[in-house]
């Protein structure tokens, strides 16, 4: 479990919008000779191995561009699977000791925008300094949404990782139907849970089944009395009509069984607070799960909400919760 100590809030409070869990993929690079451009954005922690070599040198759990032997520097661009408004990064050079950028930059481009014209992008972050094998945190311009963003690197090197946390911007006027209000490319979000020991804790809100057991959320083992439990934020304020429980490559750690309160609050009340003083009302009375299935619920829910509490009983994990019906007007 990573421990949230010297974690700004940003990082804690809103997802990595440059995951693939959103669809994002890198476009293009100035050069990658040393390591491909896509591990920049691996949602996996970046790992060293000493023996391992290929055709260019040694390999390197990043991305990774040649020395540059000419005026100039090196950048690699990001397609994000949703518009969002960035609030900061994480660039990560772990690994990365005699061969790391001395500077980085960051620009944005909007949705419609020609990429290739210089004057379509603008600065997000201004030339800062990076240091070796360690985990530098930015604050962003988040005045806007964007659809793509530029990490320049000066003059060359390698960067295991580039994370953006921040708010998807969904098209909201065009889902006039039935929709999947928790997820996370419509805005859903995790604000608050009792214990997420094991996983990936975004990958519940994420799209697919899961792939391991570690593409999910996981509590420990627990020793006392009670239950775990866990507070989305929906992406937008709706009227639900179904929920689904997906406990997939989960078998002797899933939950015995789960439940679903709803709340509608005016407000999001932020990372890591439960809505305590929120008025929760039942959705989803306690119900029995099985192990690696796919559990799906019609409720009657006539009233918008704005939140929703998955409780698990009385631990274990779940791979996807699902949350669907249609945005009040």
């Amino acid at each position: 479990m990573q421990s949230t100590k010297n974690i700004p809030e940003y990082a804690l409070r809103f997802p990595n919008l440059a995951s693939p869990k959103f669809g994002s993929r890198v476009v293009s690079a100035s050069d990658e000779f040393f390591g491909a451009k896509e591990r920049l954005i691996f949602d996996a922690a970046p790992v060293f191995i000493p023996d391992k070599y290929d055709d260019h040198g040694k390999w390197m759990d990043g991305w990774e561009s040649r020395r540059k032997r000419e005026p100039g520097n090196d950048w690699c661009i990001i397609e994000l699977g949703v518009d969002g408004r960035v609030h900061g990064a994480e660039i990560d050079t772990s690994n990365f000791t005699g061969n790391f950028p001395p500077g980085a930059s960051m620009d944005g481009c909007a949705r419609g925008d020609d990429v290739s014209d210089p004057g379509a992008w603008r600065p997000l972050l201004q030339r800062v300094e990076l240091q070796g094998d360690r985990k530098q945190f930015f604050t962003l311009d988040n005045a806007h949404a964007w659809k793509f963003v530029r990490l320049n690197i000066f003059p060359d090197g390698g960067v295991a990782r580039l994370r953006l946390f921040g708010e998807p911007s969904p098209d909201w006027g065009a889902m006039t139907e039935r929709v999947e209000l928790s997820a996370l490319k419509n805005g859903g979000r995790i604000i608050a849970y009792n214990d997420a020991h094991y996983g990936d804790l975004w990958a519940l809100l994420s799209e697919g089944r899961g792939r391991t057991m570690g593409d999910g959320w996981e509590t420990r083992r627990r020793r006392e009395p009670g239950n775990d439990w866990i507070v989305i934020a929906l992406g937008a304020r709706g009227i639900v009509d179904a929920i689904e429980i997906d406990t997939a490559h989960f078998k002797g750690n899933f939950p015995d069984s789960a439940s679903v309160d709803v709340a509608d609050t005016s407000g999001d009340k932020g990372a890591g607070d439960a809505l305590e003083s929120a008025a929760w009302t039942e959705l989803l009375p306690r119900a029995k799960l099985q192990a690696d299935s796919v559990h799906q619920f019609s409720v009657g829910s006539e009233a918008p909400v704005t939140h929703v509490r998955l409780n698990i009983y009385p631990d274990g994990g779940v791979s996807r919760f699902r949350i669907f019906g249609r945005r009040a007007t």
